[in-house]
């Protein structure tokens, strides 16, 4: 692709919502550099003192409207609640924070990248294809992360925590080099190699490897002198004079990932509490570096269910105040990051059929999410031939929308069609046609019925969204603590590892 033909495109999508100082063109990639003069940020950043403790909090699929979404339904609530006019969203706590940047996503295949290679981005500095962890596009080079290098050079202790599987592809892209996310054995072998310290999350993927005959992952993990703990009794327990662990959830959702927050059973540990445990097991004189993924934010967005996606980006932010008040402890040693890998979805708040209103309140009526309800609810449905009528009962129970009724939350004519046009397709057990660009637009690849009632609701809020994939938006980067200046500005994903790099002194 030409070089201005790149530059054309770069600047006519960013123009519309963003005024940059800048475009450097490197051949075909394009990097955005923050206005501020490259010699005074190297001198801050060299003035700066190295900080000793960082978290890196990643929201799989957060980008803007993610984080405004979850804001703007705290502030419909208080205004529900308080019955005053409209005085904007509550703030999460990291929005707060001192300093606010935006990096760009794209990688080497695509402007809608994928997980794999823009946390590759974030964690290494180097640019990728989709699907390819911590490897160049030739596929034969590697590159080490900053988790390794932290580890090898500064000897700080490591932690890895997420609310899915912990061989995804963001947890991956802070310890494995692989020509593919999908190779989720040797993955879990290279987990198990890079003698992190603390690793906490959904299960591992392919336990006993892609076809189920070689040694559980498990088994080779505590040979190799990790802890392997199951249970949250276990986990509570779990101090830093035991050494290496990994801390697998005990209650175990979709894909075995952890609950959506908005799932889970009284008592079950949060994100937050895995996090509030790291800090427990890695704190140490020497420092400790820890990276956090709210990956079902992601999944959520990519199933079009902004009630769930809302929940766990409010979880992310309970697990954020985690490391607040350490920082707390610890205000000139401490560098919090909190950032987005990509958006998921085409999220954005405002529909076509709620005009200039929201009514995001009506998000609170959903207390399931879509995974769960097509687990304990809809297979049930299929077994037993449900009637629609019967249905719809669970339906208003869980989710608010109403057959009959006056408010916000009735069914019009139209929106009881397509559900019941849901429902025949879901009870039919025909899988959805991709090929089908009616039934795609509709449904996606999932559940019709389940997918049907959250677009309904959404719209029904004044949410909306656009793909069931990854869209080009730029992420958000706030942080706070030693060296958080740094990440102002409008630069490139590849600059997090770039700036955390030049703040820790790695080579």
């Amino acid at each position: 692709m030409k070089k201005y033909f790149i530059g054309k495109i770069i600047a006519a999508s960013l123009a519309c919502t963003l005024a940059l100082s800048s475009l450097v063109v490197y051949g075909n990639s394009v990097s955005a550099v923050p206005s501020t003069n490259a010699e005074t940020t190297t001198a801050s950043v060299a003035t700066t003192k190295a900080p000793k403790y960082v978290f890196l909090f990643i929201g799989d699929g957060m980008s803007y409207p993610q984080i405004q979404s979850a804001s703007d339904y705290l502030g419909a609530l208080d205004q529900e609640e308080d019955s005053k006019i409209l005085t904007g969203g509550k703030a999460l706590s990291f929005m707060n924070f001192e300093t606010a940047g935006s990096a760009t996503t794209f990688d080497s295949t695509s402007f809608c990248p994928d997980s794999a290679s823009t946390a590759t981005s974030i964690s290494t500095g180097h640019k990728t294809y989709s699907s390819v962890i911590n490897m160049d596009e030739t596929l034969t080079v590697s590159y080490e992360t900053i988790a390794e290098k932290l580890k090898e050079q500064k000897d700080y202790k490591i932690g890895v925590v997420t609310s899915v599987n912990l061989n995804h592809a963001t947890p991956a892209a802070f310890y494995a080099h692989q020509p593919s996310r999908n190779n989720y054995y040797e993955i879990g072998q290279e987990l198990i190699a890079s003698d992190f310290d603390y690793f906490a999350g959904g299960e591992l993927l392919n336990l006993n490897g892609k076809n189920g005959d070689q040694e559980s992952l498990h088994t080779l993990a505590e040979k190799a002198g990790y802890d392997v703990i199951t249970t949250q009794a276990e986990a509570e327990e779990l101090t830093k004079a035991d050494g290496k662990a990994i801390v697998i959830g005990e209650t175990l959702a979709d894909s075995d990932s952890l609950s959506y927050d908005g799932d889970r059973a009284s008592g079950e540990w949060a994100l937050a509490d895995y996090v509030k445990k790291g800090i427990e097991v890695l704190d140490n004189d020497k420092g400790f570096f820890m990276m956090v993924e709210g990956g079902k934010i992601d999944w959520a967005c990519h199933a079009n269910d902004a009630g769930s996606s809302i929940g766990d980006t409010l979880a992310l932010d309970e697990a954020v105040k985690e490391a607040v008040n350490f920082y707390n402890q610890h205000p000139d040693e401490t560098l919090i990051i909190v950032t987005g890998d990509h958006e998921t979805g085409g999220l954005t708040i405002g529909y076509a059929g709620t005009n200039y209103d929201t009514y995001l309140e009506n998000l609170e009526n959903q207390k399931i999410s879509y995974a769960k309800f097509d687990s304990d609810y809809v297979s049930k449905y299929k077994e037993e031939g449900t009637s629609f009528e019967d249905v719809m009962k669970d339906v208003e129970e869980l989710f608010g929308l109403k057959m009959s009724g006056d408010d916000n939350l009735t069914l019009t004519a139209y929106e009881i069609e397509r559900l019941k046009a849901a429902y025949d397709k879901t009870m039919s057990g025909e899988e959805v046609d991709e090929n089908n660009q009616a039934e795609y637009v509709m449904y996606g690849t999932y559940e019709p019925l389940s997918v049907t009632i959250t677009h309904i609701l959404n719209n029904k809020s004044g949410i909306n969204f656009s793909s069931y994939s990854h869209t080009g938006l730029p992420v958000g980067v706030f942080a706070t603590g030693a060296g958080a200046e740094s990440f102002e500005g409008y630069y490139d994903n590849t600059d997090i590892y770039n700036k955390l790099a030049s703040l820790t002194g790695v080579k």
